[in-house]
Formats: C-alpha cells, sequence, structure tokens
C-alpha cells in the first residue's frame, strides 16, 4: 500500500473514531435529558469495553458480568453528574473501576466472615460443623415478600438503608424496621430448638 493511501486510511480511521466519541458524547446528553433510547445505545456501544476492563483483573466472568451491571447501575444513578461537552469515556471509566474497588473490597469481606464447610477444609484441631446452615434463599423464603425485600436489598445488592428506601419507595425507618423484624425472624430460625428438660 502506498505511504499516502495509508495515511489517508490512518486519517479516516481516526476522525471516524473522534466522531464516535462525540456521538457518545451526544447520547449521554440525550440520556441526561431522558431520551429512551439514549441508553440502550450507550450501553452497546460501551459495553464490550467495559467487559474487556473487567475481564482483564483476576475475577470470574460472572464476577465480571456482575461489576458490569453494577457500573450501568450506578451509571444510571450519578447521570446528572456528567458534565455536558466533557469526554463520556473517562467518566464511565471512573465508575467502573470504583465499582471494581468496591467489588473486591466485598469479595474480601465476605471471604474473611467465612467458614470452612468441610471437614477437610478445617484446620488442624477444629472440630467438623455439627450441622449445615440452610442455604439463603431457604431462610428468606420463611419471610414476608417486603422482609424478603429489603434484605435482599441489603445484603445481596449491598444498598444502603438510603438507598434501599429509595428503591422501595419507602421511608428509612421503614427499612430499619422489617429488617430488624427479619434478623430477628432469621435468628429464630438459625436457633437450635432448645431442648426442655424434664
Amino acid at each position: 500500500m502506498e505511504p499516502a493511501l495509508l495515511a489517508e486510511q490512518v486519517e479516516a480511521e481516526r476522525v471516524e473514531a473522534d466522531e464516535a466519541v462525540l456521538s457518545l458524547d451526544r447520547w449521554m446528553g440525550r440520556y441526561q435529558e431522558g431520551d429512551p433510547n439514549a441508553p440502550g445505545v450507550l450501553i452497546a456501544a460501551i459495553s464490550p469495553g467495559l467487559l474487556r476492563f473487567f475481564r482483564s483483573q483476576p475475577v470470574s466472568r460472572e464476577q465480571a458480568d456482575d461489576l458490569l451491571q453494577d457500573t450501568w447501575l450506578r451509571i444510571h444513578r450519578v447521570r446528572h453528574t456528567y458534565r455536558p461537552g466533557e469526554p463520556v469515556l473517562p467518566w464511565v471509566y471512573a465508575i467502573a473501576r470504583r465499582a471494581r474497588v468496591d467489588g473486591y473490597r466485598r469479595e474480601m469481606r465476605i471471604a474473611a466472615h467465612e467458614k470452612p464447610t468441610r471437614p477437610d477444609e478445617a484446620g488442624p484441631g477444629t472440630d467438623p460443623p455439627r450441622h449445615e446452615a440452610p442455604a439463603f434463599e431457604t431462610l428468606i423464603a420463611a419471610l414476608p415478600a417486603s422482609q424478603r425485600e429489603v434484605i435482599t436489598l441489603l445484603k445481596v445488592s449491598d444498598l444502603t438503608l438510603e438507598e434501599v428506601a429509595r428503591a422501595t419507595s419507602s421511608t428509612v425507618g421503614a427499612v430499619k424496621q422489617k429488617a430488624h423484624r427479619a434478623y430477628k425472624r432469621l435468628r429464630e430460625l438459625l436457633q437450635p430448638e432448645e431442648k426442655s428438660l424434664p
């Protein structure tokens, strides 16, 4: 290929890339204005790059998918903070990085509180567990739907009380009350039945 043709091709690709970035900026502006088509366009355009970003980390495919979803939820919640005219991608990747860091911290918290469940995983001198705790889904199935929803949002989705209140269209006090009642019921379910003395 001739150098002049190669230079033309490189310039055309650069212009196309610049137009794609400007297009993302315009779509983000439309997203802020409430255009119902904007989220789909942005997700389709940016998600492949975000997924590659997450997959480049030492995480499983499922974790990468979760981080991608968490990032888009965060973007949706803070879309008002985007400043029109500024590049969208740095703003998006800053949010993605924060989601990745928070995801890592969440995994470390969970790992720090996990206990071995199989006798061969237990350290030397530890007694094997006497009984296995029921699965989370089994436990929360015993709760009323509103309490089950609150516990799932707080503990599985790792939302704050305020975020759960917004998500459930209730007050923080109501969320606290539902969580308290749910925790009380779960404690009752997890306590071994006390045997009465003769």
